[in-house]
């Protein structure tokens, strides 16, 4: 008796946990699993895929988001970028390099800041040659299975995975570069935005953005919808009837020949007609709209004006709201400034083990500076009147010995708002000045 309930407890509580149990899917048996070398403070691997879809779809598909992007882009690159380095060889190498048919990286400084902003991740893997020459190439990011991390760092990769595929379904891992890593294997940097302290993986400018650019999306086709059918307009027409064969009747004479647009009705005092048209309620779905686009422009830290909806009709107003998103744009230069010139340094290095020490191999220790356009123009007007107004009074305190040199350009260059290193402008002026006076003496 005892073994025959137990069986029948047995088979039951099978048949409830079975229907309890998830699907098994991966985003299911995944769940709550973290691979050794990845943070618990990234999306898991099936979240972030599909998030890295949905913001590549909805570039592609939603006009708002395209305008997101590109909007990055053009404020960050402008119109290109300048690298300079004071050491000629290096100089002379990076100039092929950046010009180089393979490499074209006056263009393609932009796709990798709008991967950068699309997916927050950018994947660049280099490969050199024997003539030392590099290529680099970005990889997208939903190609990217996992990223394997040293132990005591996860700011410190040492390989990436890539995701398998039915030709290659144990596809070999990229090494992350290091200088210790032979140049003629291909070596990936990783860099991203939007990363939460103790994280691998950056995020998307689009991923809080997904649902609101839905929202205004559906209700965007729903006004044009009901715009379409506004003038479609139905009749209804009213009267007495003896029954309901002979009001059948009626209606399918209508329907055999309805009235064309612009005739003349005239019926009898025992049949009336009436017109029944949509109520758009525009007014109240321009503020459901407007509220909308709102969301998406505090999302991304853009005054509305940037996506074609004018707040007000002043232009000070305008100029005002869009000082935040100037500064915006100016840390993501910054940021895409230093990543272009960590790449330049890990190119020159591999170069340089490549080529050895000879006299026209790049240094790779030689500074190299890379400089973008200014983000705003009106920035410059601002910055050349607020030097024109202190100017005379810093020459003067410098006549009167109150200010030395050094303080001076100091604070000329810091209203210019630019950044310099005086003593080096004051030690390149003082061998001007004694290249000058040894010309005078020969003469």
């Amino acid at each position: 008796m005892a073994n025959k309930f137990f069986k029948r407890f047995s088979a039951l509580w099978k048949r409830r946990a079975a229907q309890s149990a998830p699907p098994e899917r991966e985003a299911a048996l995944r769940l709550g699993a973290f691979a050794a070398a990845q943070s618990d403070r990234d999306r898991l691997p099936p979240s972030r895929q599909e998030v890295l879809a949905q913001c590549l779809e909805a570039w592609r598909v939603n006009p708002l988001a395209r305008r997101i992007v590109s909007l990055t882009s053009q404020y960050v690159i402008g119109g290109g970028l300048a690298v300079s380095c004071p050491h000629r060889p290096t100089a002379a190498f990076l100039e092929r390099f950046w010009n180089h048919p393979l490499n074209r990286m006056p263009t393609r400084v932009i796709e990798w800041c709008d991967e950068l902003t699309r997916s927050g991740n950018l994947f660049v893997l280099i490969s050199t040659d024997a003539a030392g020459m590099s290529y680099v190439r970005a990889v997208p990011a939903a190609q990217i299975r996992e990223i394997e991390a040293a132990e005591n760092d996860i700011e410190q990769p040492l390989a990436f995975y890539p995701q398998a595929s039915l030709s290659d379904p144990d596809p070999a891992p990229w090494a992350a570069f290091s200088p210790l890593l032979p140049p003629q294997t291909p070596a990936m940097l990783h860099y991203a935005v939007n990363r939460a302290v103790g994280a691998q993986w950056g995020e998307s400018d689009l991923a809080p953005l997904l649902r609101w650019l839905a929202r205004y999306a559906n209700w965007l086709e729903d006004r044009a919808r009901l715009n379409r059918y506004r003038n479609a307009f139905l009749f209804v027409v009213r009267g007495q009837y003896a029954s309901e064969g002979e009001r059948a009747a009626r209606q399918h004479a209508l329907n055999l020949q309805p009235p064309p647009p612009g005739s003349i009705l005239v019926t009898s005092a025992e049949e009336s007609w009436e017109v029944l048209a949509p109520r758009l309620e525009s007014q109240d779905a321009g503020e459901d709209g407007l509220a909308l686009k709102k969301m998406i422009a505090a999302g991304v830290g853009l005054p509305l004006h940037f996506l074609a909806e004018p707040e007000s009709a002043t232009r000070t107003t305008a100029e005002a709201a869009g000082g935040a998103t100037y500064r915006y744009f100016e840390q993501r230069q910054m940021y895409f400034l230093w990543l272009i010139g960590d790449l330049l340094r890990a190119v020159v290095w591999r170069a340089a083990q490549m080529l050895g020490s000879r006299r026209s191999s790049p240094d790779p220790e030689a500074p190299i500076r890379v400089s973008g356009c200014d983000i705003s123009s009106r920035d410059n007007l601002e910055l050349a009147q607020a030097t024109a107004a202190i100017l005379p009074a810093l020459l003067s305190l410098r006549e009167r010995s109150l200010l030395d040199d050094a303080e001076l350009l100091r604070l000329v260059y810091r209203f210019a708002g630019e950044s310099v290193d005086v003593e080096e402008l004051l030690e390149r002026s003082r061998q001007t000045d004694r290249r000058g006076s040894h010309i005078e003496e020969e003469r």
